[in-house]
């Protein structure tokens, strides 16, 4: 456990005054944001090289053992080398948009070309986290809400993903329409549709290539999106669950953060969902006062995943350890693992508070 009267931050930020190339001058006069040019570089990463070797998968004279390295070369590069990156730029250019207006058909090369690579149908990202997840703040109404799980309890997680993976086209889609929103719903079912329909016919051309480049990747993005949904809201004060303060966690300090697009700040991103992300550490450092009146959860070198494990183990002495006590404010390390404890248990009922920004 540390104790600090300021915070001393490491995560990525953006610095203006850099030497722009003319291929980077080329792209910034299409992109909004030049804070955003790394995306740039990433999406032409995965253009170049995930994407060849998935269609290397569906060649007639790629067999044997071939096949084989070649689908081997496809899962470290989808899952251990892109798809934190890719995921979560998804989610920085879902929340604002990449391409300038004049060239906003580019826009749809994340969602509708790479994403499916990914695991992502098109639309239903955008669709789920922008107007439902925040509109609903892990409430009642948040089809993705983890307020009424155990939250130390991988049988309740393994609950709440099968809950997720089988059922939020369905639930997503009649959210939407008992809304009013058949534009939404639409673009859900549009683009989830479309992916089924592009698997099947697929199969017929390689089905062993359909799986390793589209299937596998869908069942594993929406179970690291669960999981890390369910880290971000595993501490909930059930005096108080629309607290963004107390109902996520942020992340600090870690790799992850340089990899994912200062990801872990998941509680200045519910309280500001715009907010670029090279500003997510100005941010906690002008509103940290907050943070330490709502007892706020800031963990320190450990992200998402280690979070996930530690709670799946009950290890609450570890991650204890990672919380940054501002000011000694939490307490002891015992009281710490109190309110932890405390924040994780299963909610019958909840009542309505939003913190406004």
């Amino acid at each position: 456990m540390r104790k600090t009267l300021t915070l001393s931050l490491a995560d990525p930020v953006f610095i203006p005054g850099e030497q722009y190339s003319a291929f980077d001058r080329f792209w910034l006069n299409k992109i909004r944001d030049e804070r955003d040019l790394p995306f740039i570089y990433l999406t032409l990463r995965i253009t170049f090289t995930l994407l060849p070797v998935a269609v290397l998968l569906y060649m007639p004279f790629i067999v044997g053992w071939v096949w084989w390295l070649m689908a081997g070369v496809y899962f470290i590069l989808n899952n251990f080398v892109f798809k934190g990156p890719f995921g979560l730029m998804l989610h920085c250019t879902s929340h604002r948009p990449f391409f300038r207006e004049e060239y906003r058909w580019l826009n749809k090369y994340l969602p509708w070309v790479i994403g499916p690579f990914f695991g992502q149908t098109p639309e239903t990202y955008a669709s789920h986290h922008l107007a439902m997840h925040h509109r609903e703040n892990n409430l009642e109404e948040d089809l993705s809400s983890t307020m009424h799980y155990q939250r130390d309890s991988f049988r309740h997680f393994m609950l709440y993903f099968t809950r997720f993976f089988f059922m939020v086209i369905i639930t997503l889609a009649h959210y939407f329409d008992k809304r009013s929103q058949a534009t939404l719903r639409n673009k859900v079912i549009r683009g989830e549709l479309l992916f089924i329909v592009g698997c099947v016919l697929l199969c017929f051309v390689n089905w062993q290539a359909t799986f390793m480049v589209f299937l596998l990747p869908l069942l594993i993005s929406r179970f690291i999106m669960m999981l890390g949904n369910w880290a971000q809201h595993s501490f909930v004060d059930e005096s108080d669950p629309g607290n963004f303060y107390k109902n996520s966690i942020t992340c600090i300090n870690t790799k992850y953060n340089h990899k994912c697009w200062n990801d872990g700040y998941h509680i200045s991103h519910h309280i500001k969902p715009n907010l670029h992300w090279t500003l997510h550490p100005e941010h906690l450092q002008n509103n940290l006062q907050a943070y330490m009146d709502n007892q706020a959860l800031i963990f320190e070198g450990i992200h998402f995943l280690h979070i996930w494990w530690f709670l799946m183990t009950k290890n609450y002495s570890k991650l204890a350890k990672h919380v940054v006590n501002v000011d000694g404010v939490l307490g002891t390390e015992a009281d710490i693992i109190n309110l932890m404890k405390r924040r994780t248990r299963k909610i019958e009922q909840t009542i309505y508070t939003v913190v406004e920004s």
